[in-house]
């Protein structure tokens, strides 16, 4: 699974060929979260402090995530994307 970001901790992923809707794959220490893109958490656990700084980052990075859930299902290699600062 491609890491496209890394910050504080936080590794966001994202699969290729990976269900409906456009989401990314979180991992924090032993916690675990896949987030939808708009907004929702759809499986896991997250700590609020960590979700909190994945939802900041996300609001920057929409149009990003989505081009890259475009690339991911079509079995290329999804881009990098800015970490939070």
């Amino acid at each position: 699974m491609p890491e496209i970001c890394r910050f504080y901790g936080i590794i966001i992923q994202m699969f290729f060929n990976d269900h409906n809707p456009p989401h990314f794959h979180i991992v924090y220490g032993d916690f675990r979260a896949v987030i939808n893109i708009g907004d929702e958490i759809v499986e896991g656990y997250m700590p609020k402090r960590a979700l909190k700084l994945v939802f900041e980052w996300m609001d920057l990075h929409k149009p990003e995530l989505l081009e890259n859930w475009k690339l991911s299902q079509n079995g290329e290699l999804p881009k990098k994307i800015e970490p939070l600062k």
